[in-house]
């Protein structure tokens, strides 16, 4: 035999009518069955019968395709011919764990199939699993809960609604009492006149009738509130010098129907010189508002940045002290002195006057100075700290840009809803017995 692509088997050449595949190696080796050669089919071959129509003891094996040209095809007969086919022992021992195995009619005694009933609704896909399968999905630990489930813009609008209160309802308690609170701190910028603006929206849009005294010059109190304060305007300077009466100043706030506010103008700059002269001028505010013929539940007074007679006359018409302080070194530093002003006029001018609140502002939690400042203060005042921390946000100082509290700008952010939650914290703490709904 030479290996020039030809055997000299006469099979091959033609001059037999047996012909033999090239890379068949096993002497009984047929094409046509037991006609040619042995009969005797190898241990390593399995047979494979191809039908020329649909077999129907064979479910799910297609029928083989008929030849469309007229020439003979291997397996294609009529009455199914058995081709060996060679297998690797290794090859099936490496794949054929992976082809699922089909059920045979044998295996299973019913094998017929329940009919189906054909309705016009369509099933839902819980009910292809069964009762037990739908129930074993709700007690699934990767399954949320109903609150946990809500979309972040459906839980931001429901506390919008909360802190909006369309209904009107007194939804907070209200005092028996007119409670005067002072928001102090010299220190600047920690938040003394956003914290006045909201906590007031916040109180006068679930019930309780609020003023708002806006005693710092630059009239920030007045600008968040959207009351005008220009020159020419009756403010809180002429109720200080000229003794003008307080409701005739006063103005109410549009959009909040319990809300008024006493503007500041530039003309309240000069006022603490003019009082200098001025008899009792340490209480010409607690005179103003004690003379004020209506009744308020909260009466917020905005001190300036400094410890003149200006925020003298608040602590003398205040009964209590709320002291924004920011969550920084700076803001800690001048606290002492704030203190010892406030013990002084206790002791010589206004007895009842106490430091009642302590709220934490402009808190930002990626710092530990943060966490380090809070920590300080609640371990120094205790109790008087509010619970409420009011967090570093970009609503909260947008809001004035448009004449409005961040109650109203943007009621479902992070800034409303921490000054929401401070304001029922200030209300429940005020009150022994609350009053009832819409009283």
């Amino acid at each position: 035999m030479h290996d020039d692509g030809r055997y000299d088997d006469p099979r091959v050449t033609g001059s037999a009518g047996d012909p033999v595949s090239r890379e068949t190696d096993h002497p009984s080796w047929s094409l046509d069955g037991p006609s040619h050669g042995s009969s005797t089919r190898p241990p390593d071959c399995d047979p494979i019968v191809q039908r020329d129509t649909a077999d129907p003891a064979g479910p799910g094996l297609p029928a083989a395709r008929p030849a469309s040209d007229g020439l003979p095809r291997p397996g294609n007969s009529a009455g199914g011919r058995v081709i060996p086919i060679r297998r690797n022992p290794s090859a099936s021992a490496r794949f054929e764990a992976a082809v699922p195995q089909q059920p045979t009619p044998d295996a299973v005694p019913d094998a017929a199939p329940e009919p189906v009933p054909v309705t016009d609704t369509p099933a839902s896909p819980a009910a292809a699993y069964g009762p037990a399968a739908t129930e074993a999905a709700y007690v699934s630990r990767e399954t949320p809960t109903r609150e946990e489930d809500d979309p972040p813009l459906a839980m931001e609008a429901m506390r919008a609604v909360q802190i909006l209160n369309p209904s009107g309802e007194v939804t907070m308690p209200r005092p028996e009492r007119t409670r005067v609170m002072c928001v102090a701190n010299q220190k600047g910028g920690v938040g003394k006149t956003t914290t006045t603006v909201n906590l007031a929206v916040a109180l006068a849009l679930h019930g309780n009738r609020v003023l708002v005294v806006d005693l710092d010059p630059q009239g920030n109190a007045s600008t968040g509130l959207n009351v005008p304060h220009h020159t020419g305007v009756p403010d809180v300077y002429d109720c200080l010098i000229n003794s003008v009466p307080l409701e005739e100043v006063a103005q109410g706030v549009e959009g909040i129907p319990n809300l008024w506010c006493v503007p500041a103008t530039i003309d309240l700059a000069g006022a603490e010189i003019e009082l200098v002269s001025v008899v009792a001028r340490e209480s010409r505010l607690a005179r103003a508002i004690a003379a004020y013929p209506g009744h308020f539940d909260y009466v917020f007074i905005d001190c300036p940045p400094s410890l003149g007679l200006l925020t003298v006359n608040a602590l003398v018409a205040a009964q209590e002290v709320l002291i924004p302080i920011q969550c920084e070194y700076y803001a800690l530093e001048g606290l002492n002195q704030l203190i010892n002003n406030i013990n002084l006029v206790r002791q010589h001018l206004n007895p009842r006057l106490e430091v009642s609140t302590i709220l934490l502002t402009m808190y930002d939690r990626r710092t530990r100075l943060a966490d380090a400042v809070e920590q300080d203060v609640r371990n120094h005042f205790g109790d008087k700290v509010l619970q409420a921390v009011i967090p570093r946000n970009v609503r909260v100082s947008e809001a004035p840009s448009y004449g409005q509290s961040v109650m109203t700008y943007d009621p479902g952010s992070r800034g409303a809803t921490s000054y929401f939650e401070a304001a029922q914290e200030i209300a429940e703490r005020g009150v022994k017995e609350p009053v009832s709904r819409n009283a």
